[in-house]
């Protein structure tokens, strides 16, 4: 169903320089309050990117391509929501990865995956900000080192449900900072002073969508997607 719901949309647009479609164009979401509950991650809506700085030169990124996440969120009680993480650090993907450069990330000098395969982070605390914003602590454990790092979220809103897509859904972005030489990766750490290497800093992003409990509606047959073009 999601699928169709993805076809659906890019078949939408492709055809707007042809056609002026009614409001009614693709099926509406359910409306109301998102329930609280558990939600998974939906990994094909989710991306984790990070970035260091080379040599004062240029931010390098990258992202990690499998990670999941579980969630429990009340959108009345924000403050009492709790997410896990975790990450396959094997999963490293930067662009144009010159002969042997991922291997090497892969490690003993870097992530060293082998010996610690998984990249878990868990919250303990959860403070609103503003509407829609969120601080969230947390204990991350990477390269066999667990260290608090804090994201700052926002919450980008959600339904309760679709007519293609039969669960509640929400979504969200955030971003943070961490040292790599608190969890023992230092290699590469320009000395004082100087540009000449990766910086201690990592800046990450994280871009996400959650699907939750089932839809009531769910039943409900969609309204009629397309509709006649106007003139």
């Amino acid at each position: 169903m999601k699928k169709a719901l993805i076809l659906v949309l890019t078949a939408g647009f492709c055809a707007a320089p042809h056609l002026t479609y009614g409001a009614d164009a693709v099926p509406q979401a359910g409306t109301g309050s998102v329930p609280a509950g558990s939600y998974g991650l939906d990994k094909p809506h989710a991306s984790l990117i990070f970035r260091v700085n080379h040599l004062g030169f240029s931010h390098w990124t990258a992202r990690f391509t499998q990670f999941d996440a579980q969630l429990q969120f009340d959108p009345a009680k924000p403050a009492a929501s709790q997410v896990t993480v975790t990450i396959d650090p094997a999963s490293i993907t930067p662009d144009n990865p010159p002969p042997g450069f991922v291997a090497a990330l892969r490690g003993a000098q870097w992530l060293n995956a082998g010996q610690f395969p998984k990249i878990t982070y868990r919250s303990t605390r959860v403070e609103p900000v503003g509407q829609n914003g969120m601080r969230i602590t947390g204990e991350l454990t990477l390269h066999g080192v667990t260290h608090p790092v804090v994201l700052d979220a926002t919450y980008n809103g959600g339904y309760v449900g679709h007519p293609m897509d039969p669960h509640a859904r929400i979504g969200f972005s955030a971003h943070g900072t961490l040292k790599r030489s608190d969890f023992g990766i230092a290699f590469g750490i320009p000395q004082p002073g100087s540009t000449m290497g990766v910086s201690d800093a990592v800046e990450f992003s994280i871009e996400s969508e959650f699907s939750g409990p089932a839809w009531a509606g769910a039943g409900t047959p969609p309204a009629p997607v397309g509709g006649p073009a106007k003139p």
